[in-house]
């Protein structure tokens, strides 16, 4: 079943839960469609800044509203007409439409640095899959079993939310980490394919409510989660069949 589903309108902020959501060939609809970048046009996310966690975006598809503790929240209505700029996720070249003045000032005050809001146009590929994808990282899809986190939390001290590994789908059924046995799966009337495990960095030590850092999961996780010279946790995934989604929806695996 799927239990969770959750949209990052602004990539590297908070998550916005949802009930239901249109799965789109990138991904959620609205997902890292914003993106913060740096005076070279490096993207910026919580690996330089923790304090980006705090951020919690929605995105109707016009107006993206960002509250913060301690700020005014920022309501800004997408423009699509501005600057075109060269940007890049990963050394990988892509563009951005500048949001302007007003948007940048906002996070660079934030964040205590230079930054612009930008917001995603043209096309991307996945690098495996032929995939389409926004401004995520890789892949337009991140499935985690609720079992999985399970199975880490009983090996912490304590234990940590799902929010520390910022899913766009939770599933439940499948056993611990049973996503990494599927290579096609059925979602309601949607149908995704596991393409490759996710690595996991040190966003996953950052609390997602204040922006601290930890130690944890990562050293746990090495202890037995250490593939192909990675970190492990979750599947990466890409849309085959969208459709709309919806927690609750069955799981069928496929293949």
């Amino acid at each position: 079943m799927l239990t969770g589903l959750t949209s990052y309108p602004l990539k590297s902020g908070g998550g916005t839960a949802l009930r239901t959501a249109e799965l789109l060939p990138t991904g959620l609809r609205y997902d890292r469609e914003f993106m913060l970048v740096n005076p070279e046009g490096r993207f910026v996310t919580q690996r330089d800044y923790g304090r980006m966690a705090v951020l919690r975006p929605e995105y109707d598809g016009q107006i993206l509203t960002v509250n913060a503790a301690g700020f005014a929240p920022l309501v800004h209505k997408a423009v699509d007409d501005g600057p075109l700029l060269d940007v890049t996720v990963h050394r990988h070249q892509c563009q951005g439409i500048d949001q302007g003045d007003e948007a940048a000032d906002w996070f660079s005050a934030l964040l205590d640095t230079e930054c612009r809001l930008v917001r995603f146009t043209g096309g991307r590929r996945t690098s495996r899959g032929n995939g389409e994808l926004a401004f995520a990282d890789g892949y337009p899809l991140l499935v985690i079993s609720a079992e999985s986190l399970a199975d880490l939390n009983g090996r912490l001290a304590e234990p940590l939310p799902m929010n520390r590994f910022r899913p766009n789908l939770v599933i439940e059924g499948l056993g611990p980490y049973g996503e990494d046995r599927v290579r096609f799966l059925r979602i309601g009337g949607t149908v995704i394919e596991m393409v490759k495990s996710c690595a996991r960095c040190v966003i996953t030590t950052t609390d997602q409510n204040s922006g601290e850092r930890g130690r944890e999961p990562l050293r746990t996780l090495a202890s037995y989660r250490t593939i192909d010279r990675g970190i492990r946790f979750g599947q990466n995934a890409i849309p085959r069949t969208p459709g709309p989604l919806a927690v609750g929806d069955p799981l069928e695996v496929l293949e």
